[in-house]
């Protein structure tokens, strides 16, 4: 029986007038890959930056591996932001000096075994590399730890078709299958085959958590054109 990995109850965040999470409440199990799917502004990175200790909820509780977010969390927790947070002086190779000395469980091996496969010089500075790449570094070293819970922020917004093929089979082949990888997309045709369950999230509230193969097999179609058509129909 899976391990309850995140439980959310009655999460409430407000940013002056705005409340960007309202009352959400959710279960993540270990050993799943899922889906935080929605239009811009609707609470998705407000979400994921509660889980990794970033933010605080005005009201409601969040423990992560049975913990309330803090040091612990922080162990078993990868998290790759939304947007770029490295300096671009550093070289590539301080970044893996970096995150080895930071976290007992990353591989160096196999973030410079991924980078090679990329073609990513790692003497590199990060000033020096297209923004693409930026991104493709980021998401190297975060997939590189051995951790409980990955947390990706538009992982592969920025890169390229065919880099972007190589990273989602990275995924799948090498993550642990205790561990859990919650992702938030807009590109959810790429991601697909990837999910075992989604989350859709509107006005900072979840109006569905199902299993992928449940939408297949009760709507007969893709979590993408069943996404359109939700999205669509609410916005009108």
């Amino acid at each position: 029986m899976s391990e309850i990995l995140i439980q959310c109850q009655d999460l409430h965040k407000r940013y002056g007038r705005k409340e960007a999470l309202c009352g959400v409440n959710l279960r993540l199990e270990s050993g799943k890959i899922v889906g935080l799917l929605g239009p811009n502004g609707s609470g998705k990175t407000t979400l994921i930056k509660i889980l990794n200790g970033l933010l605080k909820p005005d009201q409601g509780m969040v423990t992560i591996d049975g913990e309330e977010p803090g040091i612990h969390t922080k162990s078993v927790i990868s998290y790759l932001p939304d947007k770029p947070y490295f300096a671009d002086w550093m070289k590539i190779t301080d970044l893996l000096e970096l995150f080895e000395d930071f976290y007992e469980d990353f591989d160096r091996a196999r973030a410079e075994k991924m980078c090679q496969e990329l073609g990513i010089d790692t003497k590199l500075k990060m000033k020096t590399l297209s923004k693409g790449n930026k991104e493709k570094v980021q998401l190297v070293l975060v997939m590189s730890r051995a951790a409980q819970l990955y947390l990706l922020d538009e992982p592969i917004a920025g890169v390229d078709p065919a880099a972007r093929d190589y990273i989602l089979k990275t995924i799948i082949q090498d993550y642990s299958e205790d561990a859990s990888i919650l992702l938030s997309t807009h590109l959810i045709a790429d991601v697909e085959q990837l999910l075992d369950d989604v989350i859709f999230l509107k006005d900072g509230q979840i109006i569905l958590s199902s299993s992928v193969e449940e939408i297949r097999d009760t709507r007969h179609q893709s979590v993408d054109s069943y996404f359109r058509e939700v999205f669509s129909c609410s916005q009108n």
